[in-house]
C-alpha cells in the first residue's frame, strides 16, 4: 500500500513516519487519538492538519498492526 500523507525521510524527525514532512509524527497524532482527542479538536489544535492526515494516519497504523506478529507471554 502506498500512502501520500505519511512520509518518511531520514533527515525529518530521524526518520520516524510523519504527516507530510511536517515534523509531526504519526505516533503523536495516533497518541492523541488513543488519549481520547477528536477529530475536530486535534484539527483545531493544529491547523495545519487536515482530516484526511488522520485517516491516513490511522490506516498506516492498521497497516502496520497487520503485519507484525508480537508474541504474548502466558
Amino acid at each position: 500500500m502506498q500512502f501520500k500523507r505519511v512520509t518518511i525521510d531520514p533527515v525529518v524527525c530521524t526518520g520516524k513516519p510523519c504527516i507530510r514532512n511536517l515534523r509531526f509524527p504519526v505516533s503523536r497524532l495516533l497518541g492523541l487519538l488513543a488519549s481520547g482527542e477528536t477529530k475536530e479538536s486535534i484539527l483545531k489544535a493544529y491547523p495545519y492538519l487536515q482530516a484526511d492526515d488522520i485517516e491516513e494516519a490511522l490506516l498506516f497504523a492498521a497497516c502496520l498492526a497487520e503485519e507484525e506478529t508480537v508474541e504474548f507471554v502466558k
